[in-house]
């Protein structure tokens, strides 16, 4: 028994060392910039100047809910189709849903610039029948879709892999009592599938409400999100510490309340989040 003990603390001692370095002493370091002044004396005054970036916050939230919206709004009937494809089919569309993430962040950010700038491809399009071009880059709903682009998978996934569990014979049952396929699917498969949504919905929510990278790119800094404050007053250096750690310690608060919400509606048991 002691050997097992012994052998489970060593199999634990990685990740707990993992967790103290990365996540528990950056917290630290947040906590005291965020709550002590330039000196290095405890103080609230950092939190007095945040409502200077209320409208950040505001639209920071609001993109994330647009796009956390639409990803779910394309994924929910993607992960259904796929459940209902044969195996080998099931599998070459999650390769081709994970393909995207398997290219670098930075450089499929890159690719809708191509894509979408004045002299990008729809526009190159588009001029050749006339159409064009078409102002596309730079705008607040090119954000967005750089959003649901690199998200999307961690919507699918987890709504995907509860669909997939639940039990054929109670979608049969509902169908033998005569209930059609929509009937089917708003009183079996969508209560049933809830958890993959929650965990979907937070795992999209919670990287597009901190984002900073995609609007820098696709929004031209016309578009400020509070990813791009924080980013921004780092930069500036060590005099904005002190108040970009409380945005920062603030946008952590805001993320777990919207986790602890999510998680009032999600079954331990079902795939959904676990705080």
């Amino acid at each position: 028994m002691n050997k097992k003990s012994l052998g489970q603390r060593l199999l634990r001692a990685p990740y707990i060392l993992w967790s103290a370095l990365f996540i528990i002493v950056p917290l630290f370091i947040m906590g005291y910039y965020a709550l002590t002044d330039a000196a290095g004396n405890f103080s609230f005054s950092n939190f007095s100047d945040l409502s200077r970036y209320k409208n950040a916050f505001l639209i920071s939230l609001l993109y994330a809910f647009i796009s956390t919206v639409i990803t779910l709004i394309i994924a929910y009937p993607l992960a259904y189709f796929m459940t209902k494809c044969k195996p080998g089919t099931q599998r070459m569309m999650m390769i081709l849903t994970m393909l995207p993430m398997w290219t670098n962040f930075l450089i499929r950010t890159y690719s809708w610039i191509t894509i979408l700038s004045n002299t990008g491809i729809i526009n190159t399009l588009l001029g050749k029948i006339g159409l064009g071009p078409l102002h596309l880059i730079n705008r607040p709903g090119t954000v967005i879709l750089g959003m649901v682009y690199d998200f999307l998978p961690y919507m699918v996934l987890p709504i995907f892999n509860v669909m997939s569990k639940i039990d054929v014979s109670l979608t049969e049952a509902a169908e033998d009592l005569g209930a059609n396929r929509f009937r089917v699917l708003r009183k079996v498969i969508l209560p049933l599938s809830m958890p993959g949504v929650v965990s979907g919905i937070t795992m999209v929510f919670v990287p597009s409400v901190s984002t900073f990278y995609i609007s820098q790119k696709l929004g031209g800094n016309k578009t400020m999100l509070i990813g791009d404050v924080i980013e921004y007053l780092f930069n500036l250096g060590p005099d904005y510490y002190n108040v970009a750690s409380a945005i920062s310690l603030v946008l952590m608060a805001i993320i777990l309340v919207s986790l602890f919400i999510m998680n009032r509606f999600s079954d331990d048991e079902g795939g959904g989040v676990v705080l």
